[in-house]
């Protein structure tokens, strides 16, 4: 059933969109029998009027305005006429977005024909109105259930569903009722009207794997189980509720329905039902008993978002369990279901899938795909294991229909929760249907199916396309299994890919036919590489992928080879695989042509790159080495030599012969072309001897030993090969001396490395440094630099532990000559340290000590000095290397000070070290004064005075900052202060304390430093002296400041730009004077009396005034406002200490001021009244809020200390019995501010167990409260919380009749003094403030005005009448 439309709708052109995807599905593929005797409705829906044609949709691009009523013309969905909601109008146009590249196009999207045919004839022809369900996707239209009368009487369908035999069929009305069809007959069997309370719609009624069982969901949000029975021919139906939507609206439901391969399924005995509300989801079980099995709330999302459920049995550990997805907004979550061996059913969460939309609908396609439409229709392909978003299609031109207005329940009244119509908004649960792999969606117009593609005609759909590079990118990923949703591709792993590389095989041909056909026939030869550079080397690489190197080289090279530029481009995008160790064998035409089309081209680098990396077996030995020969292509004729031949000796000596001069006498004097090939020999001969393979790999390990013994019996071969008579011995070390020397060197020093066991090896180590001595030594032709290289290289390796290089007496000799040759400067770092290794290591031991002393000191090895002075025990001399020593003069003190701190040196060891020290103090000062003086303090604190009689007072203040000198001393160190460190001055007289006043303030005076001479003063207690000096020198200040701006007014605009520098340094230095001096004032005004403080404000002020009167007739503005704004700085601190009527007549009396108008000196009188003003409204208001929060406090405090207790029980919480334990005996009982009761002589018990004394009741804590801290809580223990300790400690008598008790029956107050609990309540007061208290809100503001104080004298301060004081309301309190 349908029903009408009830709004316009809004198509977009349709026929605009690019729909190429889309396959159309005629009816012929659905095998559509023909009917004989068709229903009334359907000769209705397939009669032919005169002047129209017959209504058929071929393809969904071909859907158009034109073919639509006009009133089935004005909405896109269902919600957007139900609604009223105008986003749903606003449907903007969007582009399919596809991930061809990686994943092609999964989905076939299919319209189906008879279908969409049916719903648009319907709606013209008998009005039957827009399609609200759908749950077939069969085109034949078999039966037409119900009638116009039944859509008038019961509404419109609003669910549909078939059980799994398709016999029978429950349809769901907008009224409320529910109707049984028999699809074989099309007889309805029952109507059910009295399943759930009535005036709601039928949100969903499905069928469970029972056929007789049925569940159904109203727009109520309740969820109703159908039992259907018959019994003697009467066919019932008992209902049951299962979930009331007053505990929360349900608006989702889905069985789990197993698929005929799985029927069989323990689980499905269960008849699980998962239900989805609006704040969680349920997964019950309807067998054997109703139990509900999970509950599980949801997260946080937007109410409007639509709760949707899928199930599918998925492989999981070699196991098939269902798994449910459910989601609400962009949230996807798996939960399997697992039943035990016990029976019991567990849900566990997988990984959810997190995405960027709301989701209005979830199907699983497969085990492993999930299908996602969002709420702007864009269908989303997932695949569950990875969370890969696969393809993305627009649903736009479907036009969804939506189940608003049934979840608004508008055909019964729109009695609904706002909520579930809100969530409404976006349902449309019975517009997707699944099963089978096949996925419908429902239009208003038409019709589509959804299904997978399988493999190949993925594939297929990229070539039609000619998307060949991702279309074997694709089928690479079928060939790994790599790829997602896969259709189509069956058997076990080799026979996938034996099928998947067929394909790509054809492929291959395909592109390779394609690039020929479409390469450009005319234009430049760049343009033609360009393309086959596209295309080639993606052929080549995926044939050594498919491992089909002969169909490389057999079939698609002869294919390509019709085309010049194609082969060329081939046989060059060899060299990269070639290179990376990919391709190793060529067969022999492309060998040859590669040979032939390299050298034509000049490639001659690539050719070489290329033969060093190939199989040997593969090339054309004869020729290879003829090219190579040609083109001197020495690395590609070495690999051929030792690989193909085994001959490692040939390329060398053919090499040296050919290319290297044996008349080189340095690197630099060979051409490039030498240089080159001596470097390469000398690797070479590196490799051979290591065990490497020139130019990479390895040499066969049978073969590492021949080789090593031929290299070396090579190199000391005593001529060469048809040498000529005057060829010199030994030609081939002769040879590689002269090119590099050093490098030949260190080539055998790395070699030697090796050298442990092995006695041939040795033998030819002893061999070949013969030949060096032999060659090298008394021969002018090699340079002393290079026979100083030998001998380094010599000492090195006599220098070696396990050294067994044997050198005669007379070698040692020149060799030791060589190192300390005081003629040769260069390398004489190196040469130090060749030397000392021979130290370390006992190399020299031959040698005589005294002779190699004088040798080293001549040659300024100090460090070898060092070494032999610390075998004498010399260490005063060693001072001496270190002095010498550029290098290491920085570390004379360390050496100093560990020699005479540490106790493995004798007394008389470290006083030669001491006089050295002392000896050498001067340099020592002068090289670091502050490593000196640390020196001096450790270890020459008594040698001060003979320290400072050496240093003459030459140098600096370096070492009193830390040394406990004589007075007369202090005072030296002071007067050098003075004299190279005044800026360090303050700091010295703050610190020390050993220096006379009387001297220090001579010597300060003495050099005019007035700030320490008035700090001395000031200590001496002379504050007024201090004054004076302090006084002179703001004068001082003052006099140059007004002489600058005399010369400004003097020199005009014109040196203004030059001066303006030194004005801005003066006004600084009047600043800094007078802060100086306003400090000493202030420091001192507390103790002085009126007439004192006067002395020293007073001539300040004067001061101040009379420097602002002189430059106010000088034009210079900008000192004036500073003098100005200076001059009231010192009025507005010295208000502090003297009184405002005295500072005004002084003012008064001053001649500067007294012979003007009042006019120039009222800025300064208003000022000082409105400072007068702030202050004593500050004092008064501070004070009455003190008082005011004082008597709030202790009132507060009282009442709280005062307050009477009750007990939370009748009982003592230690001995656990009535307070009343003996009713003829007076007890005394403590009750706490928390509550808990005890006896007191409980208290006393449980006090003297934890050790204290009964004379401090007060410092008691509740026993239970301290235990429950985790602590004991005895007296020993501080308190933590303000409730677990006695307020106010009250004991309490029982009631009895005797007189001596009735004295006692009230509450009595142990102490009345803050003790700590009291504290701590008073604490809990001051947390009931909301806020700032008022005295720190007012602290806030005197700081604010004190920043400013400058501010509050200036002229342009508004009067006192204006002045206003903002203060904080008084206090929140919180009862």
């Amino acid at each position: 059933m349908s029903e009408s439309p009830d709004a316009r709708s809004l198509l977009s052109a349709s026929s605009q969109l690019n729909l190429t995807e889309m396959d159309a599905i005629d009816d012929k593929e659905f095998d559509i029998p023909q009917v004989d005797t068709p229903p009334t409705l359907e000769s209705i829906l397939n009669e032919l009027e005169d002047e129209e044609e017959p209504f058929v949709l071929e393809d969904t691009c071909l859907l158009n305005t034109d073919n639509m009523d006009a009133h089935s013309c004005d909405t896109s969905s269902l919600a957007s006429s139900d609604s009223g909601d105008p986003a749903h109008l606003k449907r903007r146009r969007r582009t399919v977005d596809l991930n061809a590249a990686a994943h092609g196009s999964v989905l076939r999207h299919g319209l189906l024909k008879g279908i969409s045919a049916q719903i648009v004839s319907a709606a013209d022809k008998v009005d039957a109105g827009l399609p609200t369900a759908i749950v077939n996707t069969n085109q034949a239209l078999r039966l037409c259930l119900g009638t116009k009368a039944t859509g008038a009487e019961f509404g419109a369908v609003s669910a549909l569903s078939i059980n799994h035999d398709c016999s029978r069929l429950l349809c769901g009305f907008a009224k409320g009722q529910i109707t049984m069809w028999d699809l074989a007959s099309g007889k309805l069997l029952r109507t059910i009207t009295d399943a759930h309370p009535p005036g709601t719609a039928i949100l969903h009624v499905k069928f469970t794997d029972d056929p007789t069982l049925a569940v159904c969901n109203d727009s109520g949000g309740s969820v109703f189980e159908l039992s259907f029975r018959r019994v003697m021919g009467m066919r019932s139906c008992d209902s049951r509720c299962l979930f009331s939507g007053s505990k929360g609206e349900v608006c989702c439901i889905e069985p789990l329905r197993a698929p005929p391969d799985f029927r069989d399924h323990p689980i499905t005995l269960y008849s699980l039902l998962a239900m989805a509300s609006l704040t969680k989801i349920l997964v019950i079980g309807l067998k054997p008993s109703l139990k509900v099995w999970m509950t599980l709330p949801y997260s946080k999302s937007d109410p409007a978002s639509v709760p949707q459920l899928a199930w599918q049995f998925v492989p999981v550990q070699k196991t098939v369990n269902p798994i449910l997805a459910f989601c609400k907004g962009d949230s996807v979550h798996f939960l399997l279901v697992k039943q035990e061996e016990t029976g019991t059913i567990h849900v566990i969460k997988q990984k959810q899938l997190h995405l960027s939309c709301d989701i209005i609908s979830l199907s699983w396609i497969n085990s492993r795909t999930l299908l996602l439409v969002d709420s702007r229709e864009k269908l989303q392909v997932v695949d569950r294991p990875s969370q890969e978003v696969l393809e993305t299609l627009d649903l736009e031109q479907v036009q969804l229909v939506y189940n608003s207005r049934h979840f608004k329940s508008l055909a019964t009244g729109g009695n609904v929760s706002q909520a579930l119509a809100l969530v409404g908004e976006k349902a449309c649960y019975q517009s997707v249907s699944s099963y089978g792999g096949q996925i419908v969606y429902l239009g208003t117009k038409s019709a589509h199916i959804m299904t997978l593609r399988n493999w190949r005609e993925r594939i297929d759909c990229l070539l039609k396309q000619e998307h060949f590079v991702e279309a074997l990118s694709l089928a690479w990923s079928f060939h790994e299994g790599a790829a997602k949703a896969v259709v189509g591709l069956l058997g076990d792993q080799m026979k996938k890919k034996g099928v998947v590389g067929d394909k790509m095989v054809e492929i291959l041909f395909q592109f390779a036919d394609h690039a020929l056909k479409k390469c450009p026939e005319q234009g430049k030869i760049q343009v033609m590489e360009q393309h086959f550079h596209e295309v080639v080397p993606v052929l080549v690489d995926y044939c050594l992928l498919l491992k089909r190197a002969d169909l490389m080289f057999n079939q698609l090279y002869a294919q390509l080879g019709e085309n010049t530029v194609a082969k060329g481009v081939f046989l060059e995008s060899l060299e990269s695989y070639i290179v990376a160790d990919r391709l190793g064998h060529l067969t022999t035409p492309i060998m040859r042509d590669l040979l032939a089309h390299y050298h034509s081209n000049g490639m001659m680098d690539s050719l070489e790159r290329c033969i060093v990396h190939l199989d040997v077996t593969s090339l054309d030995i004869q020729q290879v080495v003829q090219v190579c020969w040609e083109n001197q292509l020495y690395d590609a004729m070495i690999y051929v030599f030792n690989s193909g031949m085994n001959d490692y000796i040939t390329p060398m000596e053919v090499i040296l012969k050919s290319t290297l001069n044996p008349s080189l006498c340095s690197f630099s004097s060979g051409t490039d072309e030498e240089v080159v090939m001596g470097n390469k020999i000398l690797v070479y001969i590196s490799c051979c001897l290591a065990g490497r393979a020139y130019p990479l790999g390895d040499i066969p390990e049978d073969l590492v030993v021949q080789v090593k013994n031929q290299v070396f019996e090579f190199l000391i071969r005593l001529h060469s090969a048809d040498s000529l008579e005057e060829e010199e011995v030994f030609p081939f070390i002769r040879t590689l001396l002269h090119f590099d020397s050093r490098e030949f060197l260190n080539v055998l020093a790395m070699t030697f490395e090796d050298f442990k066991n092995d006695k041939q090896a040795l033998e030819y180590q002893q061999r070949i440094v013969d030949i060096l001595l032999q060659v090298m030594v008394d021969n002018p032709d090699f340079t002393p630099s290079q026979v100083g290289g030998l001998f380094t290289f010599l000492a090195r390796q006599l220098a070696k532990p396990d050294n067994t290089l044997f050198v005669n007496r007379k070698l040692f000799d020149q060799v030791l000559e060589f190192l300390c040759g005081p003629d040769d400067d260069c390398r004489h770092t190196e040469r130090q340290q060749v030397l000392l290794e021979l130290l370390q290591v006992g190399g020299v031991v031959q040698f005589n000590e005294g002779r190699l002393l004088t040798l080293a000191e001549k040659a300024k090895f100090y460090q070898i000095c060092e070494l032999l002075y610390e075998k004498k025990h010399s260490y005063d001399k060693i001072i001496d290397c270190y002095l010498r020593d550029p290098l290491r003069k920085e570390e004379i003190f360390s050496y100093i000070h560990n020699l005479l701190s540490m106790p493995g040196y004798g007394p008389e060891e470290k006083q030669t070290v001491r006089d050295k020290a002392l000896q050498h103090i001067q340099e020592l000062v002068t090289l670091d004064p502050s490593k000196s003086a640390d020196l001096v303090v450790f270890h020459f604190a008594n040698e001060v005075q003979q320290i400072i009689s050496k240093l003459q007072v030459r140098q600096g203040p370096h070492l009193g900052t830390t040394l406990a000198l004589e007075q007369d001393l202090h005072e030296l160190l002071l007067d050098l202060t003075c004299r190279f460190g005044p800026e360090q001055l303050l700091r010295f007289l703050h610190t020390s304390q050993h220096y006379r006043l009387e001297e220090a303030t001579q010597i300060t005076q003495k050099y005019h430093l007035n700030e320490a001479t008035a700090y001395l003063l000031e200590k001496k207690g002379d504050v007024h002296g201090a004054f004076a000096v302090l006084l002179e020198r703001l004068k001082e200040t003052l006099s140059r400041l007004t002489a600058e701006s005399e010369r400004k007014a003097d020199g005009g605009e014109g040196r203004w730009d030059e001066e303006e520098g030194d004005g801005a340094s003066s006004l600084t230095r009047v600043k800094d004077s007078l802060n100086d001096i306003i400090v000493l004032c202030h420091r001192n005004s507390d103790s002085f009396y009126q007439q004192q403080r006067e002395v020293l404000w007073f001539p300040l002020l004067e001061t101040m005034m009379a420097s602002q009167k002189r430059v106010k007739g000088l034009n210079d503005d900008h000192t004036f406002e500073v003098l100005k704004e200076l001059t009231m700085k010192v009025l507005n601190c010295m208000s502090s200490f003297i009184s405002l009527p005295a500072i005004i007549q002084r003012i008064l009396r001053d001649p500067v001021y007294g012979k003007g108008k009042l006019a120039e000196i009222q800025g300064l009188i208003l000022g000082m009244l409105d400072t007068f003003n702030y202050e004593q409204t500050l004092l008064e208001t501070t004070t009455s809020l003190l008082n005011h929060d004082l008597h709030w406090s202790l009132a507060h405090l009282r009442a709280a200390v005062t307050r009477g207790l009750h007990p939370r029980q009748d009982f003592c919480n230690i001995c656990l019995q009535q307070y009343k334990r003996r009713l003829d005996s007076a007890e005394e009982i403590i009750v706490f501010s928390c509550g808990h009761l005890y006896h007191y002589q409980c208290l006393q018990q449980k006090d003297s167990a934890w050790g204290s004394t009964a004379e401090l009741p007060q410092r008691w804590s509740c026993y239970k409260c301290s235990s429950s801290q985790g602590g004991r809580g005895g007296p020993s223990s501080e308190p933590q919380r303000g409730r677990s300790t006695s307020l106010a400690q009250t004991r309490v008598t029982s009631l009895h009749h005797d007189a001596g008790a009735e004295a006692r029956r009230r509450k009595v107050f142990v102490n009345t003094t803050l003790d700590l609990q009291q504290q701590q309540s008073w604490d809990q007061l001051r947390c009931l403030y909301r806020g700032p208290s008022r005295l720190s809100i007012l602290t806030e503001l005197s700081h604010c005005h004190s920043s400013d104080k400058t501010g509050l004298l200036t002229a342009a301060q508004t009067g006192p009448d204006h002045f206003t004081l903002k203060l904080s309301p008084p206090p929140l309190l919180e009862e």
